[in-house]
Parts: C-alpha cells; sequence; structure tokens
C-alpha cells in the first residue's frame, strides 16, 4: 500500500485531464494564464498506466478533474480504459455541469459511477455574472440528465463566498427536500492571491445556521471516503454536507493526491509543489518506484507549503 512518512495511508487519486474551462468565474485565476500545449499533456494511455500503477499501490478511488474535464475529445474513451482496472472501487467526475445533459448517457455507459456539479447559485442573472456564461439551465439539465441515467449519487458543490451567494444558502439546501441530491457547502479558499477575496471567507458554522432555517440537521451517514460532515433536513430524499476547507482543515486523515494534466503529482491540494513523474512514464517499474518516492514526501500539513493560487473549491 502507499503510505507516506506519516502513516497515512493514500487511497484516493484525483486526476486533471485538462487544465482548459470553458466558464469564467470572478474567483478563479485559471482564465488569467494560458492554456497548455496540447503536447504537453498526458495522453490517456499515460493516464492509465499511472492510475493502474497506483491501483496496484492502494489507491482505491478516483475522481477526473480539470479545468473542465468534459472539454476534452473522447474523454469516455478514457473512463472505459479506468474502469476496466482491476481493484479500482470508485470512478467519479466533478464538472461544471455546462456538458453534461449531452455526454451523461456515454459517460454512464463507459463505466462513470458517478459526478459532482459544481454549482453556486440558483439565480440565472448572478450565474452568468459569475461565470460569465449564461448557463444555468444547462448545468439544471446536466443534473437532470445525471440522475435519469443513473450518475448517482449525484453531489452539488456549493462554495459559499460573502457577498455573492451566501444568503442562497437556504434555498440551495432545500433541493434536497424534493431531490436525491448529495449537497455540498465547502469553505471559499482565498489563499495565495492577497487581494480583495481575502474578506470573503464564510465560515461552515455561520452557513450550517443557515441550513437550520429550513429545518433541523440530523445526522446522516453515507459512502465514502471524503471530509464532509453529513446530515439530512427532516423528510428529506438527500443530504447536505460541510466541508471546513480552512476553518477545519483535514491533514492529519488526508488520503489523496492529485496527478495535473502534464503529468505532475501534487503531494498537497493546498500546494503547488509538485512531482515530475513524466521521465518515468515508460517502465511501470520506475513509475511504481516513483510514485512511492513521492508519497513519502507528502507532507504532514498545508502549515508551511507554498499556497496555491486562488482556485474555486476542493472539489474541482
Amino acid at each position: 500500500m502507499l503510505l507516506d512518512s506519516h502513516g497515512r495511508r493514500i487511497t484516493y487519486l484525483r486526476v486533471s485531464v485538462t487544465d482548459r474551462c470553458n466558464l469564467r468565474c470572478l474567483y478563479c485565476s485559471r482564465h488569467r494564464f494560458q492554456w497548455l500545449p496540447p503536447e504537453e499533456i498526458l495522453t490517456y494511455e499515460e493516464i492509465a498506466r499511472v492510475v493502474r500503477v497506483a491501483v496496484e499501490l492502494g489507491v482505491e478511488r478516483v475522481r477526473l478533474t480539470g479545468g473542465e474535464p468534459l472539454l476534452r475529445r473522447g474523454l469516455p474513451g478514457l473512463i472505459r480504459m479506468l474502469a476496466d482496472i482491476e481493484g479500482l472501487r470508485d470512478l467519479s467526475l466533478t464538472t461544471n455541469g455546462v456538458l453534461l445533459s449531452d455526454l451523461a448517457s456515454e459517460l454512464k455507459a463507459a463505466g462513470l459511477a458517478r459526478v459532482n456539479v459544481s454549482l453556486d447559485t440558483l439565480d440565472p442573472e448572478k450565474f452568468k455574472r459569475i461565470t460569465g456564461m449564461d448557463a444555468l439551465a444547462r448545468v439544471l439539465a446536466g443534473v437532470e440528465a445525471a440522475l435519469a441515467r443513473g450518475l448517482t449519487p449525484v453531489k452539488i458543490n456549493t462554495v459559499v463566498v460573502r457577498g455573492l451567494n451566501e444568503e442562497e444558502v437556504p434555498e440551495m439546501a432545500r433541493l434536497t427536500l424534493s431531490e436525491p441530491l448529495h449537497l455540498r457547502f465547502i469553505e471559499f479558499m482565498p489563499i495565495g492571491e492577497g487581494n480583495e477575496w481575502e474578506d470573503r471567507f464564510v465560515g461552515l458554522e455561520e452557513v450550517m445556521e443557515r441550513v437550520r432555517e429550513v429545518g433541523d440537521l440530523l445526522p446522516a451517514e453515507v459512502e465514502g471516503g471524503g471530509p464532509a460532515r453529513i446530515f439530512r433536513l427532516p423528510g428529506a430524499r438527500g443530504t447536505i454536507g460541510f466541508i471546513a476547507a480552512i476553518s477545519r482543515h483535514f491533514c492529519a486523515a488526508c488520503n489523496r493526491l492529485r496527478l495535473t494534466p502534464e503529468g505532475r503529482l501534487r503531494l498537497c491540494l493546498f500546494s503547488d509543489r509538485e512531482f515530475d513523474l513524466r521521465p518515468y512514464l515508460r517502465r511501470e517499474e520506475d513509475l511504481r518506484q516513483a510514485l512511492a518516492e513521492a508519497v513519502r514526501l507528502k507532507p504532514v500539513s498545508r502549515a508551511g507549503t507554498r499556497p496555491r493560487r486562488l482556485m474555486r473549491s476542493i472539489g474541482g
């Protein structure tokens, strides 16, 4: 198994298949930088090789992310490769949902188990202002398609930002009353930039109080290895989770790594420090040793790491 030097077992790998995105969200830095040249992006065969070796070493869960992963052509082909890997227990994908309704059936047929959809508002005008695209209806259609095609449980990732959407928390929570959605409120991470977003942080204790305007929060249990504290409103079909990425960080139990589109292993999701796997991709034995060595360098906590650029959340 993959063990870091602090005794944590690594079982979760996030794979960024592209750095490109079709949205231009106000608080995301991706659009400020040039996209990677296509020749620098790992091929699907290379991604599958890394995942296969990681699973041999103990990784059990893989999530495909981006940028926006559904922008990459032929993604169902990669999903089929990964779904065939023996020992991989869970294969999921995080998306902004804009393209999901068109691809949900194909993704399910390829072997994808479930999806997370990033959605911060139910107001069309606010959605357009936040993302730069008038596409809320398309995102909601994508959520409906995922539910209909069995890409479940469908999780909704909502990052709460002061002055932007904190007033919508009760409305978002009500979604779980009528639909079998697993809503996740995530603390905004205003780190690494030192700009006007630093005072937009909303702690999850405040978010929980806003949810209680809808009803009592009853403890609930769901399958999964994430850091969310899970609850259910009385009579609700879905659940509500709270991920305290800042106020109650979960470094001591961290079990995850991220593979960047160009083949670098990020050991801490809050840090830009990376381990380049590309020189080891030709031989699986070399890759196996490189992965094991990289994991031993995983920091005990995010304290002292070089902070990442301002990003939306830990969900992408």
